[in-house]
């Protein structure tokens, strides 16, 4: 059966690193569908981009054991949460949300879901992980969580998701 993934982006998204899932996905025959974290399908990327994406993630929410992955696509994920942590959206995404990339393993980590579990973070965000490890690593999967410090790692993290969707 084909497999499907879920890409969550946050509002404004990293383009680089948003891309750099989407064509992997489509280059490897993997079905996706974005969902934006958001209170509409409009987002932008943190170059100003304005994007439409196929969903909000309130509608993937007791929809997401349809996936067989959920991307966290981060962008300038940290101020804008930290301004918007309360609103429904955001807090749906940390409900669901396993594999992603800079601030992704922050994300997970508020959550309390990376309890003993390795995480790769960006350098700067290392010292708020309080339940899982945070390395050093350009990329960790521990289990069923794929993090990558930044854009600039995606790569070495999405050829083993890819590798795991394909099996």
């Amino acid at each position: 059966m084909a497999k499907k993934v879920a890409v969550l982006a946050v509002n404004p998204v990293n383009g680089c690193g948003l891309f750099q899932y989407l064509e992997a996905f489509f280059e490897n025959g993997i079905s996706y569908k974005v969902f934006a974290v958001a209170d509409s399908k409009e987002i932008k990327t943190n170059s100003g981009i304005v994007l439409t994406v196929d969903d909000v993630v309130a509608n993937l929410k007791g929809h997401e054991d349809e996936y067989d992955a959920l991307v966290f696509a981060c962008g300038d994920a940290v101020p804008v949460f930290q301004q918007n942590a309360g609103k429904p959206y955001n807090v749906t995404m940390l409900e669901i949300i396993k594999i992603g990339h800079c601030a992704a393993a922050m994300m997970f980590d508020f959550t309390g879901i990376t309890k003993g579990k390795k995480v790769a973070v960006h350098p700067l965000a290392k010292p708020a992980i309080r339940n899982g490890e945070a390395t050093d690593n350009s990329s960790e999967i521990d289990g069923n969580f794929y993090t990558a410090q930044d854009e600039n790692n995606i790569q070495t993290m999405i050829e083993k998701i890819v590798t795991a969707l394909k099996a």
